[in-house]
């Protein structure tokens, strides 16, 4: 160890470095040798202690790497001195960097790799922080360090100050899943029970920290950008250069109806694995297809993405690209790689092979270039009805994939499309269009579903065939959820027949049903993420996405007392005009969801289920003679006698508050609610919709009318909830509109508003905000949200109206999960 008053350390002090920090500075001969250089040559003294310790630190850097002029040192140097330089990470990839450079540095080029300019705020970082988790399912406070690194390595974050980016992982965890010290204890305990080691075994070798979705398996193994072949490099050079070196992806969905939990899985992997890698995810509709599209269908695309948390990057459209994909189609015939086709749709079919055999060619496969020109101008100058005149590729029929058939690029559409009008009566096909407008957009990864591994080859074969650049398509297995229909015809028979009330019905798997039913948008990212992308379709049961959705309500819904069936109970011993304010926190392991005040009175309400006129000794709730407590009020109660209606049923219980010294703690606690006018206790609730499957069985059958179970929705009236209800939804939607106002004007500033054009959907704070936002658990009963069809009209008071029910005001609850799983039910 150097001596404390030697040379070195006198030199290191008075560069600006405190004693320990000199002492640590000259232990190593190398990194000394280099800094004493540094100091002496550039008269490197007074500095502040923080620009000292970075030259230190390039000291320490240069001592690592080989060799490295003057010049190079002295721009280092000279960028940590300007103040460009603020970190160790920063300084270090800036030696790496000139290290890798020959002269003259670029200076552009280094301040990019160098973070230099890079600012975020803690703010930022929370909402960055947050967005990554959103995507990437921890399982808890034991993957607190494997998730700080992974969001370090990603490239919005890093740059930012480590310091900061703790916290904001910690901020989010305790939010989540409620203070570290609970996980402690449970480590603890579970240490503590398991039996040691023996003496002399082997130690266990350390789990490792669970791996993102997006770093492992399918999505893991994918190319780099510009990993995909091209038939030249300078379409290579030319997307690079385009893209920036960075992923692009794109959601492309077609405009016919609205999107179901399998779409979720696809809005997963295409906006989540491009925010991952810091990349682009363009919301594309493939509208090629007027005949079955309608308006509603694009408003309700983008407002599904924003909900589930995902911000496209630009809404595009492909018949953007009309002009365009119609210029290459001339093209394709020019090449002869395309022809006009005159034959009947059951001629195409019959040449295709018929479903079974090898094609034969069409008769007009060779026909002469310039009349194929000539007839494509006729189908687009409207001389041909539909399925008299088609555009198909020319491909390879001797290929055993009938994707290389001979498909169809264009055909003749009688229909108006809801962007260019009558402008076109020819439309190009998916098949055609697809890997075209990919390829305009500068798509590194196409990612879709298994069904399309056959079409990879003739997507890569037009491509081709026109010289452009050609993204590569990769293909994921589906989610597909057992006990429903996905199918948008069938889904559109339950709607237009009456079985359901509308596409948003809560008994359905359309998105707008799941996010009606209550149903959060981060436990379907975090189910979808949970289950992992693979090429293998996920068919899930019910009660297992279920089971998904209970687990994260369980550490993030507000817990309110709530009677689905009151029963009245007065409690003789308490005085008529007694009232005592207790407050409750809303959630027992998560104090930063606050608390509620209620009464308690003379008066009070609890399930009819949690009364019987027969005791059991395996029974711990009400019974006459019976004690009993109550969540969070001050003392049990015990039964003395109850009253009946005139058709035998009870009505009310008469009990004693038990406030003596020798009260014994109650085995069972049960939930209530008070009858106190003053405080508007109890909230009466109009409408309770409970939902049970909608199809008796796993897999309906084709004829899935005579599946139906017409037990599927159970409307109970009359429950009651604590008053705290008025508080908490107020606060959940004013925090909800804040959340939306703050993204949509992020995305908003992003996309460039005043880009899109009149028709194209916009961001709006609406789409992200509805009654569903009022979520909480029933204790002891399930977990509900606020319906729709509700009226509250203190959401939208100001602030400063303390909320309470109004004239008007009509409360409908739907059960989001009950609070464990249906008996009899598998996982």
């Amino acid at each position: 160890m150097a001596d404390p008053s030697g040379p070195l350390v006198t030199l290191f002090k008075s560069l600006g470095l405190g004693q320990a920090k000199a002492l640590e500075a000259a232990k190593s001969p190398k990194s000394a040798s280099i800094l004493k250089e540094l100091v002496e040559k550039y008269s490197l003294t007074g500095l502040d202690e923080k620009t000292a310790g970075l030259v230190a630190a390039l000291a320490g850097s240069l001592a690592k790497t080989g060799n490295i002029g003057d010049h190079e040192r002295k721009y280092v140097l000279d960028r940590i001195l300007d103040g460009k330089l603020k970190s160790v990470d920063q300084v270090a990839a800036a030696t790496k960097y000139v290290e890798s450079r020959s002269v003259p540095i670029d200076e552009a080029d280094f301040s990019k790799e160098c973070g230099v300019g890079f600012s975020i705020t803690p703010e930022e970082i929370v909402l960055k922080a947050s967005d990554y988790l959103s995507m990437n399912a921890a399982a808890g406070w034991n993957n607190l360090g494997a998730v700080i690194s992974s969001l370090r390595a990603t490239p919005d974050l890093r740059w930012a100050n480590a310091v900061e980016v703790k916290n904001a992982v910690e901020k989010i965890f305790l939010q989540t899943f409620g203070p570290r010290e609970a996980a402690k204890v449970k480590a603890k305990e579970s240490k503590k029970d398991a039996p040691k080691p023996k003496a002399k075994a082997s130690e266990p070798t350390p789990e490792a920290p669970k791996k993102s979705v997006f770093e492992e398996g399918f999505l893991g193994n994918l190319h780099k950008p510009g990993g995909n072949p091209q038939t030249r490099p300078e379409l290579r050079d030319a997307h690079l250069k385009a893209t920036g070196g960075a992923v692009w992806t794109r959601f492309p969905p077609e405009p016919n109806g609205y999107l179901h939990i399998g779409h979720s899985k696809a809005i997963f992997v295409n906006f989540g694995y491009a925010a991952h890698h810091g990349g682009k995810c363009y919301l594309r509709y493939d509208d090629t297809n007027p005949e079955k599209e309608e308006a509603e269908y694009f408003e309700s695309i983008l407002e599904t993405v924003r909900w589930l948390g995902f911000e496209p990057w630009k809404i595009t459209y492909s018949s953007d690209y009309f002009q365009e994909l119609y210029d290459l189609a001339i093209e394709l015939i020019k090449r002869d790689k395309a022809y006009v086709c005159h034959c009947s749709q059951e001629q195409i079919k019959a040449d295709r092979g018929g479903g079974h055999g090898q094609p034969v060619p069409c008769v007009h496969r060779d026909r002469p270039v310039e009349e194929s020109l000539a007839e494509f101008e006729g189908m687009k100058n409207g001389k041909y009805k539909p399925k008299e005149a088609n555009l198909r590729m020319k491909q390879d029929l001797s290929d055993g994939n009938p994707q290389m058939w001979d498909l169809t690029a264009y055909r003749v559409l009688d229909a108006p499309h809801h962007r260019t009008k009558d402008k076109w009566r020819i439309y190009p096909t998916y098949d055609y269009t697809h890997c075209l407008v990919d390829s305009f957009e500068n798509i590194s990864h196409s990612l879709c579903t298994v069904e399309f591994v056959a079409s990879r080859q003739s997507y890569e074969w037009l491509c081709d065939a026109l010289d452009v650049y050609k993204p590569r398509q990769s293909e994921y297995g589906r989610l597909n959820l057992e006990g429903t229909v996905m199918s948008k015809r069938k889904i559109l028979a339950l709607v237009s027949e009456g079985i359901v009330n509308g596409w948003d019905d809560p008994r359905m798997y359309t998105l707008i049903a799941l996010r009606r039913r209550g149903v959060p948008p981060g436990a379907i990212r975090a189910f979808v993420s949970e289950l992992g992308v693979s090429t293998a379709t996920s068919t899930i049961q019910i009660p297992r996405f279920e089971q998904a959705v209970r687990q994260y309500l369980e550490s993030s819904a507000p817990r309110l007392l709530m009677v689905l069936e009151p029963l009245k109970v007065t409690i003789e011993n308490i005085p008529e005009d007694s009232v005592t304010m207790v407050t409750k926190p809303l959630h027992p392991k998560v104090p930063e969801l606050g608390s509620s005040t209620i009464p308690f009175t003379r008066t009070i309400y609890i399930e009819a289920d949690d009364f019987r006129e027969q005791d059991a000794p395996d029974y711990f709730r009400l019974a006459p003679g019976k004690t009993v407590g109550l969540f969070q009020a001050p003392h049990p109660i015990t039964c003395v006698s109850y009253k009946k209606d005139e058709g035998g049923k009870v009505v009310e219980l008469i009990c004693r508050l038990e406030d003596g010294p020798n009260v014994k703690k109650p085995k069972a606690f049960i939930q209530w609610v008070a009858e106190h006018a003053p405080s508007g206790s109890p909230v009466r609730v109009d409408e309770t919709r409970i939902f049970h499957r909608l199809f008796k069985s796993d897999n309906p059958p084709s004829d899935f009318r005579a599946d139906i179970n017409p037990d599927s929705l159970d409307v109970r009236r009359g429950a009651m909830l604590e008053v705290g209800f008025w508080t908490l939804a107020k606060e959940s939607y004013v925090k909800a509109k804040k959340e939306g106002n703050e993204r949509t004007e992020k995305a908003l500033r992003e996309q460039g508003e005043g880009k899109q054009d009149g028709d194209t959907p916009h961001a709006s704070s609406e789409q992200l905000v509805g009654n569903e936002c009022v979520r909480f658990q029933g204790l002891r009963v399930a977990y509900f949200a606020v319906d729709k069809d509700a009226r509250l009209a203190s959401l939208d008071e100001p602030d400063t109206v303390a909320p309470s029910r109004k004239q008007g005001d009509y409360i409908v609850l739907n059960r989001i999960v009950s609070l464990k799983e249906d008996s009899g039910k598998s996982a």
